[in-house]
């Protein structure tokens, strides 16, 4: 594994990044993943078909894990990405091993999946609150460590992200939902209730960050509490994972399309 305990309190959550700074780099890295999109999907560059790019967001309740999506997939044309949220799984789900409800999202070579929440609930709400066993749990770090395993040697790029933000910065997004009648449906009671349990979701969270951080698909911890400083770290992170493996690849990644441009 890479990492060792306590990488929520070594986060530095007092970040922030002016919103001048925030726009222009939020656009540049824009401009990076169409391009880089472009390419993994054989229609710039050497016209080769990419490896599937995977994108998995975990996070607190309203770290903003929405916005960071809909930044991410902002300037790409939504025939070429998936996002796929899940909840809870089913009765039908429920049948199966707990794996096995994500395959169908999971993309292809030349394409790309963005997922709001993931099969880490498995270790996560399914822990806390007692939907799954010690024993189910417990074995459920190495089994999600050879699934990524087994995606990656077949050239995905997973990057996964943990959206962190503290305390009473969360509180006072959940009071701002609360006051503002086109947004306090995202609040609900199992919202505070999770709340009152975050002492037992932080050992959870960071046994997740020590047991499932591999070099095959690590955890990036990003800072939640400035939106827009969170924002440009995700999307500047995920252009620089594609970027190091189309150049792992061979591929050429000089700029293959001048006139491509992305506009808000």
């Amino acid at each position: 594994m890479l990492v060792g305990m306590n990488r929520l309190a070594e986060t530095d959550l007092s970040v922030k990044l002016p919103k001048k700074q925030a726009n222009e780099r939020l656009d540049a890295a824009l401009q990076r993943l169409l391009r880089l999109r472009l390419m993994l999907g054989g229609q710039i560059g050497d016209k080769r078909i990419g490896p599937p790019l995977c994108v998995v967001f975990e996070g607190w309740d309203a770290s903003g894990k929405g916005g960071a999506i809909k930044r991410l997939v902002r300037p790409l044309d939504p025939r070429h990405v998936r996002v796929a949220q899940f909840a809870a799984p089913t009765y039908d789900e429920k049948r199966h091993h707990f794996l096995w409800r994500f395959w169908p999202v999971l993309p292809g070579w030349g394409g790309m999946a963005v997922l709001d929440r993931s099969w880490y609930g498995r270790v996560l709400v399914e822990r806390v609150e007692g939907f799954a066993t010690e024993e189910q749990w417990s074995r459920a770090y190495d089994e999600i460590v050879e699934f990524e395993r087994t995606l990656v040697a077949e050239g995905m790029i997973m990057v996964k992200f943990w959206m962190h933000v503290s305390e009473e910065e969360q509180l006072r997004r959940f009071e701002d939902r609360a006051a503002d009648p086109l947004r306090v449906w995202k609040l609900t009671d199992e919202d505070w209730r999770n709340r009152d349990k975050r002492p037992q979701y932080e050992l959870a969270v960071e046994d997740m960050l020590e047991r499932t951080d591999h070099a095959a698909a690590p955890w990036h911890v990003i800072a939640g509490d400035d939106k827009r400083y969170a924002r440009v770290a995700v999307v500047e992170t995920v252009c620089a994972a594609v970027e190091a493996e189309l150049t792992a690849r061979g591929h050429d990644l000089s700029d293959p399309a001048p006139g491509v441009t992305y506009e808000d």
